[in-house]
C-alpha cells in the first residue's frame, strides 16, 4: 500500500515493538514542514491504537490508515502547524 495522497516521507518502523513506531513517528513528523505527508510501515500491533491516538490531540491529521493481510499497519500522515 502507499498513500492515495502522494508522501512526501516514508518511514520503515517494521520490526520496531512498542514504544518504538510512536516514538519515531512523533520524532520524524518534527524533522518535516507543515503540511508535508508521511507514510509509516509498522508491524506492532499496538500501533494500530497508539499512532492514532496521538494524532487525534495533536497538530497533525491521519490521511489513511490500513492493515494488511500479511500483518502490516501503514498510516499517511499529514505535518500539522505548531
Amino acid at each position: 500500500m502507499s498513500c492515495k495522497t502522494k508522501a512526501t516521507y516514508c518511514l520503515d518502523v517494521r520490526g520496531l515493538r512498542c514504544p518504538l513506531p510512536l516514538l519515531r513517528t512523533k520524532q520524524q513528523l518534527l524533522k518535516m514542514d507543515p503540511g508535508a505527508v508521511l507514510e509509516v510501515w509498522a508491524t506492532d500491533a499496538g500501533s494500530w491504537r497508539d499512532i492514532p491516538a496521538y494524532l487525534a490531540i495533536s497538530e497533525h491529521r491521519l490521511l489513511e490508515q490500513h492493515e494488511t493481510v500479511d500483518g502490516e499497519y501503514h498510516y499517511c500522515i499529514e505535518r500539522g502547524v505548531d
